[in-house]
């Protein structure tokens, strides 16, 4: 499963690009992307892709389109592992809590996997007690994409599509869906989601990397600092299905509007029967949804490294790796609780069964229109 296909699938795909100098001020004469053999999944071919920048090296599969590595410098210039994951194809396809992959055809949860459009019922395949979770137990990143890769003048590119038919784990209608990663000679990772469809269905495609600044097998993130641009969020019932309501984060554990280490509120979120305890919500990001506009600023004191986010979603998921329960990850590491966090932006969890509510945004698609998501990653460090 994780050796090498045979025949033209079994050759190591392996085919370097390098910039050229004189083609585009923005570009990079040692950026490069890399491919080669990563496995099969059902006789599917799955490749790993690596793009360079020549200070930013990041790894991604066209399985469940996933980011696998992204290795950044910190204040001294020496580069780390931040995102978790596993060393081989196996751990994404049997084990993975949704390493670094692409969710859809709809990211987070929609309760009791049902919704209504146009007044026909839909059941969904469940995952997540009578829920479904990130498009159900056969999601978009359970799934191989098609995948090709290029230059071009703002960096190294690749990119993945997948087409998922009508009756996909209880969707209506076929939808084609379309991630771009771009690695920048600005140092950013530019994740572009797009999708089609065929008939009125819900879409909401969410990138899902878990984040460690100081490294991936360093340990908890609770000393690492975040600040959300996001004044309110979107309250949870018991089982993490928003109510409805749109609170103010002032006054509660909730409120990074000014930068504070992820830890310094998190007591005051503790375990209740099968919820571990911490972060796990829907935040409303400041501005206006279809612009670019700043989501996050996260910082690992330790290590210097930050991460700032802009996306033109509505919203962000903000989890503190509340499940992590010791999975050996890359390189034997263990990742327990708080191992890692996701900063996911989306549409709100369960929009739609919330059409027409005063503040959700809208999740149908229709025929004559486009899925549109774009999330920048942007990274650099700060001095002691």
């Amino acid at each position: 499963m994780n050796g090498r296909p045979g025949a033209l699938r079994g050759a190591l795909l392996a085919a370097t690009l390098l910039l050229l100098t004189g083609c585009g001020s923005t570009m990079l004469k040692d950026a490069s992307v890399t491919v080669e053999s990563w496995g099969e999944v059902d006789g599917a071919p799955v490749a790993l892709y690596t793009l360079d920048n020549g200070r930013i090296r990041a790894s991604i599969t066209n399985f469940g389109a996933t980011v696998t590595e992204l290795l950044v410098p910190d204040r001294a210039g020496d580069l780390g592992d931040i995102v978790l994951g596993f060393d081989s194809l196996e751990g994404y396809r049997t084990r993975s809590p949704y390493f670094g992959c692409t969710v859809g055809r709809v990211g987070n949860r929609i309760a009791n996997g049902a919704f209504s459009i146009d007044g026909e019922r839909f059941q969904l395949l469940v995952n997540n007690g009578p829920h479904q979770l990130h498009g159900g137990p056969q999601g978009f990143d359970k799934v191989v994409w098609r995948s090709d890769h290029r230059m071009t003048e703002e960096g190294p590119q690749v990119r993945l599509t997948h087409r998922s038919p009508d009756g996909d784990q209880g969707y209506p209608g076929e939808v084609r869906a379309e991630v771009i990663y771009t690695l920048t000679a600005d140092d950013e990772l530019r994740v572009e989601m797009s999708a089609w469809c065929d008939r009125r269905t819900p879409v909401n495609i969410v990138h899902h990397s878990y984040w460690n600044l100081a490294g991936h097998a360093s340990g908890d993130i609770l000393a690492q600092e975040l600040r959300l641009h996001a004044e309110r969020y979107t309250p949870t019932d018991a089982t993490l299905i928003p109510t409805g309501a749109i609170d103010p984060v002032a006054g509660t554990p909730f409120d990074f509007r000014i930068s504070k280490p992820i830890g310094a509120d998190i007591g005051e979120l503790p375990p209740k029967g099968d919820d571990p305890g911490g972060y796990d919500l829907n935040f409303v990001v400041n501005g206006e949804p279809g612009t670019m506009r700043a989501v996050s600023r996260a910082v690992d004191p330790a290590s210097g490294r930050v991460m700032e986010i802009e996306s033109d979603a509505p919203g962000v998921q903000f989890y503190s790796g509340n499940f992590l329960d010791g999975i050996t990850g890359k390189g034997g590491a263990v990742y327990a609780k708080h191992g890692g966090f996701c900063l996911e932006t989306q549409i709100f969890p369960d929009a739609v069964n919330r059409q027409g509510t005063p503040g959700w945004p809208p999740v149908l698609l229709s025929p004559d229109e486009e899925f549109r998501h774009v999330m920048i990653h942007r990274f650099s460090t700060e001095r002691d």
